[in-house]
């Protein structure tokens, strides 16, 4: 292998899908390369290969459910698919890795994180204990955590999502691998968690010269790491070649689609909401958490403090923070999932924070709220049709109008009304928070509350999601609360929006006019970590 040969070298590659399926192949005649120190992303909505593609090349397709049928993936020349299992593994955190989206399931809860690291170490070299431990140490501190002999004796649950990711990373990279996989390794991560990974992974991409295979569904972050990029359509390559290229002048019609998808940080013309009546208002709301006691030691988490906002009929409000901000913890007082520790919430003039269990229940049907992971939120062994109408008849709608309610809906949410027999797996992500939204809207709500509704979703299906959203607004005249970690989404669809940070608001108003002036730093440091941040303010837009 030449210095200029590429790290791996994807030829004709095809993975059967088992018999039944919605087509034959999982991917088809797949062909592109990664030379070192080259990031080359590949882009594509859930279903178009690329996680496929991925696992193919390190072996961690299940067997006899997807299957290589034809070409060959050449890691530095040598035929990973002729590879036995054994083999495989010796090659996997030696010679290339792969970093998951979910850092929180890809760890062990049970096992202290530099233990998992060190594991690596102890599969694929005689290192002793101490050498380990210093090697671990080391990796650590290269991808730039706090306090490495600290966290080193952690537990995953111990650290951040930031922090997690940022272990999977080291324990990828601790035996300098030519080729790291990184399989959407920050689309659960807030935007400036996110800018921080991408970063990351662009210092030790350029330090060690590994080739770094990028998957992604956001153009947004390809405008921000890609040296080249691959774009994927259910199951082919339809599009590749220098980043400033596909972003500047895409060929395909997908492309273009998938690129004008990526939300902007230019806000729409939004009508005034003027002085419509106030349908919610939170007044010096606050919750704070008391952890440990008994035999450890007590202390207190203030999550919300003094909170004070005010949403209107037909308006849509948006709540803007980093994850551990209070924004949660609002929306779930609101709601009353979690008791409020003090202060008021108004639902025109009745104060809900101070009614007992009993007292609440003809409230509960006024605030209704859509979650960010629609599985989670589904009973996965009843019908979605049993899940729209259990609410409405738990409140005394009779089974047949509950049914024909439900039908309607359906179709508002643009899904088959005679859908409602299947169970939540048989549906895509997007579509399972379309029947979440439908669920929510089965009982009639004034206000409506998406508790990043979006943020798990492909780009081109969250550009749907968001529209829906908005065009229910409007039909229904709700309150919309919708929080968000992502500036870019909710320029899109709030009409006025309050940053917090710390459980306390820090900056609030009309959307238009912050994002043209935030005056907080902690606004302006949001902004700042926009991925793409040419794309966020659509300078790559395409005709």
């Amino acid at each position: 292998m030449t210095a200029s040969s590429p790290v791996l070298d994807i030829q004709g590659l095809t993975v059967r899908l088992p018999a039944g399926a919605d087509r034959l192949n999982a991917v088809e005649d797949v062909s592109f390369a990664v030379g070192p120190g080259e990031i080359v992303c590949v882009v594509g909505e859930s279903g178009s290969g690329k996680s496929v593609t991925a696992h193919s090349i390190m072996g961690l397709l299940p067997p006899g459910q997807l299957t290589p049928t034809a070409g060959r993936i050449l890691l530095e020349g040598d035929d990973l698919l002729r590879k036995s299992p054994a083999a495989l593994r010796a090659l996997r955190g030696h010679r290339m890795a792969m970093i998951f989206q979910e850092p929180m399931t890809a760890l062990n809860p049970v096992m202290r994180v530099g233990e998992q690291i060190e594991e690596v170490l102890a599969i694929h070299t005689r290192f002793d204990a101490a050498a380990r431990r210093q090697r671990v140490l080391d990796v650590m501190r290269s991808v730039h955590l706090p306090d490495v002999e600290r966290l080193i004796d952690a537990y995953p649950h111990q650290l951040s999502g930031g922090q997690r990711q940022r272990i999977m990373i080291a324990a990828a990279l601790v035996l300098d691998p030519v080729l790291l996989i990184a399989d959407e390794p920050t689309t659960a991560l807030d935007v400036t968690t996110q800018a921080q990974i991408l970063k990351l992974i662009k210092e030790l991409q350029s330090r060690r010269k590994t080739g770094v295979l990028f998957i992604t569904h956001d153009f947004g972050v390809v405008a921000e790491i890609a040296h080249r990029v691959v774009v994927m359509q259910n199951g082919r390559v339809v599009e590749q070649g220098r980043a400033e290229d596909v972003l500047r002048r895409p060929r395909h019609a997908y492309t273009r689609m998938l690129i004008r998808a990526v939300p902007t940080l230019t806000p729409p013309q939004r009508a005034p909401t003027g002085q419509v009546p106030i349908v919610l208002e939170a007044r010096q709301l606050a919750k704070t958490y008391v952890i440990g006691g008994f035999l450890g030691r007590r202390r207190e988490v203030k999550a919300a403090v003094n909170v004070n906002l005010a949403v209107r009929r037909g308006e849509t409000l948006g709540v803007v923070g980093e994850s551990g901000s209070g924004k949660s913890t609002v929306a779930r007082c609101i709601a009353r999932l979690i008791e409020p520790s003090a202060g008021a919430i108004l639902l025109e003039g009745t104060d809900v924070a101070k009614l007992t269990t009993g007292a609440l229940r003809p409230h509960r049907k006024r605030v209704q709220i859509v979650f960010q992971d629609p599985y989670r939120s589904l009973n996965p062994r009843r019908t979605v049709g049993a899940s729209i109408i259990e609410g409405p008849m738990n409140f005394g709608v009779p089974r047949e109008a509950a049914l024909a309610r439900a039908r309607e809906l359906m179709r508002l949410v643009d899904l088959d009304p005679d859908a409602l027999s299947r169970y939540p797996h048989q549906f895509s992500g997007g579509q399972r928070q379309r029947l979440c939204i439908a669920r929510a809207l089965a009982l009639e709500p004034e206000i409506l509350i998406a508790d990043e509704a979006v943020s798990a979703l492909d780009v081109s299906v969250q550009a749907q999601v968001l529209q829906l959203l908005d065009d229910v607004r409007r039909r229904f005249n709700l309150a919309l609360l919708f929080i968000t970690h992502d500036l870019r989404v909710a320029a899109q669809v709030c009409d006025r929006i309050v940053v917090m940070q710390n459980g306390e608001i820090v900056e609030e108003g009309v959307t238009a006019e912050i994002f043209r002036n935030p005056r907080h730093p902690y606004t302006r440091a949001l902004f700042e970590a926009a991925p793409g941040r040419a794309f966020a303010f659509g300078a790559f837009e395409t005709d």
